[in-house]
């Protein structure tokens, strides 16, 4: 999730998320609204990541996710999949002219990103970007993943531009016109994007989502109210959460 605080209709700063819009030819969540995402793919497992990475060491976001090793890969994967998808790119320090030449390149197929980013001597800002939630789809799903979820703040002075692909539109929105869109079917969502928004609506403003997520609070449970109808998914504090279905979603948000 990539957060900023922009001016709302009335003048003073809001909390604003990017969301961008999946193509409806896609078979997983067609013409959905999503955050920037995708898989940890091979190449961000590199040998090298301590110096693609800054801030963060390995053992410390392996520790943060709880696996072995590797765990930065997760990180530089966030990066990677939010520069594809919406031309933003979470980097320590950037300067225009660098961010010219790694669009390029990697938009001609002439190298990965990981290698650009070493050419350039560019690191990821992994400092900046924090682990909130972790879901899992259910056994027996047509199509399964193992989901996490982070959120960063956008740098000053880039402009999403998505890929045309996988990705047709994007938009920065508060988390309450998020959720007025989707309920007036403007604005299709899958529940673990939903539940992120509402998490988001919880916070007034980008910094203090940042604050919350830089202290890596314990996991809280989803549970769902009424799963065979409205189907709303819960966290501690809200309505119903106690008498909540708890064997439903596979998911889990750090409050």
């Amino acid at each position: 999730m990539v957060i900023a605080d922009l001016p709302g209709p009335g003048g003073p700063l809001e909390l604003h998320v990017l969301m961008l819009q999946r193509a409806a030819r896609l078979a997983f969540a067609p013409a959905a609204w999503v955050f920037p995402g995708g898989r940890v793919d091979p190449e961000d497992h590199r040998g090298d990541l301590g110096q693609l990475c800054a801030g963060l060491t390995d053992h410390e976001a392996s520790a943060i996710l709880d696996v072995p090793r590797g765990g930065l890969a997760w990180w530089l994967a966030a990066c990677r999949e939010t520069f594809e998808e919406a031309g933003i790119l979470l980097t320590a320090d950037l300067i225009s002219p660098k961010l010219a030449a790694v669009r390029d390149q990697i938009a001609g197929g002439r190298t990965t990103f990981s290698e650009t980013l070493a050419d350039h001597q560019i690191q990821v800002n992994a400092a900046g970007i924090h682990e909130v939630a972790r879901f899992i789809t259910p056994v027996g799903s047509p199509r399964r993943f193992d989901a996490r979820f982070f959120v960063a703040a956008a740098p000053h002075g880039q402009v999403a531009q998505v890929d045309g692909g996988e990705i047709v539109a994007s938009v920065w929105v508060t988390p309450h016109d998020a959720l007025a869109r989707r309920a007036a079917g403007q604005f299709e969502m899958i529940s673990p994007t939903v539940l992120m928004i509402e998490w988001l609506g919880r916070h007034g403003s980008g910094a203090d989502v940042l604050s919350a997520t830089a202290e890596r609070r314990p996991y809280s449970q989803v549970r769902v109210l009424d799963p065979e109808a409205t189907y709303r998914a819960v966290l501690p504090g809200d309505d119903g959460y106690e008498g909540a279905a708890q064997d439903v979603e596979s998911g889990w948000v750090r409050q």
